[in-house]
């Protein structure tokens, strides 16, 4: 599979996994619901144009990369301290798979974009002055 599609599946995945996440921190609590959301909104569709719009561009590609870091930071933030937090509910299985899902395609999204970054760093290197 070529790396630019692998790219585009990762992002999208991940872009899916965390409107999953934040509509699952907001039903176990953990996250009032409100107006506060709509920056979250905000933030995936920047990351779903980066993903979409901007691929063929650096600018894209640092989106991406940005969101991928963040991607795979939630597990992190959601580990520290006092661990998950649902123990025995009825949400507490898919709420951990997703916190893993994740953190394994926040992580591939890393590698990828920074290996496209590279390699357009590589094709089109910057005029000297």
């Amino acid at each position: 599979m070529k790396p630019a599609v692998m790219l585009t599946v990762t992002s999208l995945l991940s872009i899916l996994l965390l409107s999953i996440h934040i509509a699952e921190d907001i039903v176990l609590g953990f996250s009032p619901g409100g107006l506060l959301n709509l920056v979250g909104i905000a933030i995936l569709v920047v990351y779903l144009c980066g993903t979409l719009l901007l691929s063929d561009r650096r600018s894209g590609l640092v989106i991406v990369l940005l969101g991928s870091i963040v991607t795979a930071g939630i597990p992190v933030i959601h580990m520290m301290g006092a661990g998950v937090g649902v123990k025995r509910s009825a949400g507490a299985f898919f709420f951990v798979w997703t916190l893993y899902a994740l953190g394994v395609a926040g992580t591939f999204g890393v590698i990828l974009s920074a290996r496209a970054l590279a390699s357009a760093r590589a094709a089109h290197p910057r005029s000297a002055p």
